[in-house]
């Protein structure tokens, strides 16, 4: 049974940093596009993050381009998402997940995904 484990989420100052990682088990992510999602109180769950099973090609939504960066490590079943400058408006749940296609992840529309990790960056 396919499980996304997520970490590393916590409360921030806005300007500041976190590191989330996600530990994938008993899927066979090599060839799948991974992305993280992102849930906000009373909205919709949206992709902030997708990177190919290439490793190269990546997507992030205007709203984190430049301050977002995901990358993974396969040899290490593990999906990253650094978050640096952080807003008050990236508070929300993250989830780790797999499209496992590219437009799965892009519209957010996934296979699987974890239990989420709670980002809130207030003042």
């Amino acid at each position: 049974q396919a499980q996304f484990v997520e970490n590393g989420g916590g409360s921030v100052q806005p300007g500041g940093s976190l590191r989330l990682s996600c530990k994938v088990i008993g899927y066979s992510h090599k060839d799948a596009s991974l992305c993280w999602l992102r849930q906000a109180p009373g909205k919709e769950r949206q992709e902030v993050a997708v990177i190919h099973s290439n490793g190269r090609s990546t997507y992030y939504p205007s709203k984190v381009l430049g301050r977002f960066t995901i990358s993974r490590d396969n040899a290490k079943n593990t999906l990253y998402l650094q978050m640096n400058d952080l807003r008050p408006e990236d508070t929300g749940m993250y989830y780790c997940a797999a499209g496992p296609e590219w437009a799965d992840c892009v519209n957010a529309d996934v296979q699987y995904s974890g239990q989420g990790t709670q980002v809130t960056v207030s003042s």
